[in-house]
């Protein structure tokens, strides 16, 4: 009789456990990839995978920066339609690289404008030209130079180009109601970054057009970055903008003083940091040694 109760009460354990593993196991997968955070006002941000997106839910429409990948953009159009029955008024584009504007597809249609600086509309189409793609792209319909302005509801926005950094192409596009600066691939937060000389980047030009945000920009103002190493803090302060101009200051010096000291180009790469830098880590080291390099010799 005991033997029978303990086999039934085993039983019906084992049958608990195994229906609370596959409760647990749906709930995880049941999880969505991406993350959504309002930051001030009606300006969020949308993270999963490439660059952060920025968003703004206006009474009078949606305006999104930046459109990382197909998937991801589908992913974000679908949520912000849960959140608002307003349509899609304007894209900008920070720059050209795919994991910010391969999403632009699917604004296809959707979207009344897409904006970008000349350059970074020019970079797209070769690209995209180059890797046989155009059939993938929707290309901005809209370029400014050094700034352009947009007025939505309570909402006004500007760009900023301080010149070639990242790439030449660069723009800060700025919520000014809510001080909200997104700042694209211009800052890599703690994490090595990716300088794109095939598009005109200049690490001497990054280091001034940090200066110039950080005058431009006053105490209050949150920063979107582009990538970090730390996926949680893709947001700061003026404290990481000067954390950035400080690695990128650095790594300049020890470029310079290498090339000086005779090294070539093999031993420069060989180096697995950078005196004064602690903070940056990650991978990818060697594309910024290797990008100042041809920027100090070219």
């Amino acid at each position: 009789m005991q033997r029978r109760i303990f086999l039934r009460n085993s039983s019906l354990t084992l049958g608990a456990l195994s229906l609370l593993n596959t409760r647990l196991f749906a709930n995880m997968h049941a999880e969505d990839p991406w993350k959504m955070k309002m930051l001030r006002n009606d300006v969020g941000i949308f993270t999963e995978k490439g660059g952060t997106i920025a968003y703004l839910l206006s009474k009078d429409g949606i305006v999104v920066v930046d459109a990382e990948f197909p998937e991801q953009s589908q992913h974000l159009i679908t949520e912000l339609k849960k959140q608002s029955d307003k349509s899609f008024e304007l894209l900008i584009n920070t720059h050209h690289h795919g994991d910010h504007t391969s999403g632009n597809i699917s604004f296809k249609g959707i979207v009344k404008k897409v904006a970008a600086h000349a350059n970074s509309l020019a970079n797209q189409q070769k690209v995209a030209i180059a890797q046989k793609t155009e059939d993938k792209q929707l290309y901005p319909d809209t370029t400014y130079n050094d700034s352009w302005e947009y007025k939505i509801g309570k909402e006004q926005i500007k760009t900023y180009y301080f010149g070639p950094a990242h790439t030449n192409g660069d723009s800060i596009i700025h919520f000014q109601h809510a001080n909200i600066a997104h700042m694209g691939d211009l800052m890599f937060n703690r994490r090595w970054a990716f300088i794109d000389r095939s598009a005109g980047a200049s690490v001497k030009n990054w280091i001034n057009v940090l200066d110039r945000s950080l005058s431009s920009f006053d105490n209050d103002t949150i920063f979107v970055f582009g990538h970090a190493f730390d996926p949680e803090k893709v947001t700061g302060n003026k404290e990481d903008l000067k954390a950035m101009q400080d690695y990128l200051t650095k790594l300049l010096d020890f470029v310079g003083k290498e090339i000086k000291a005779g090294k070539s180009k093999d031993d420069i790469l060989k180096e697995k940091s950078i005196p004064g830098v602690t903070e940056w880590q990650g991978d990818g080291i060697e594309r910024g040694l290797q990008a100042t390099y041809e920027e100090l010799t070219s």
